[in-house]
């Protein structure tokens, strides 16, 4: 499946945990709530992923935790909170080159519309040809 279908699937189940639960919880919970969303659309993932950060050789001590990955292709990067930073998007850029993927999606919970909250970052995606 190519990461563009991917995060379609993501979104939809973004937008009905939305719908239930609505803005102002915590992340752990919409974590939580989207990953059983995604269990019964059975869409695979990994929660809290730890990515190895290498440097000129050697590995760092400290790894990048990542909220979700999804199908091994697509970084979900979870948010509950009035409006992102500045460093929200580039910090999930440089996730995705040091994970080697291509896409990644910040979902603000904490807001009116979800649509409002989604934000797609890319890393050197290639398009599919319809």
């Amino acid at each position: 499946m190519h990461e563009n279908e991917i995060s379609e699937k993501i979104i939809g189940a973004a937008i009905e945990v939305h719908r239930i639960l609505g803005p102002g919880l915590l992340e752990s919970i919409y974590e939580e709530a989207l990953c059983h969303e995604l269990h019964l659309r059975g869409i695979n993932l990994v929660r809290q992923q730890n990515v190895p950060i290498p440097y000129k050789g050697i590995k760092l001590k400290t790894d990048l935790r990542l909220d979700l990955l999804v199908e091994d292709k697509v970084i979900v990067d979870l948010k509950a909170k009035e409006e992102l930073s500045k460093n929200d998007k580039p910090k999930l850029l440089s996730y995705l080159r040091l994970s080697k993927k291509h896409l990644g999606l910040i979902i603000n919970f904490h807001v009116e519309l979800l649509r409002d909250g989604i934000h797609r970052v890319v890393n050197k995606l290639e398009e599919i040809s319809k």
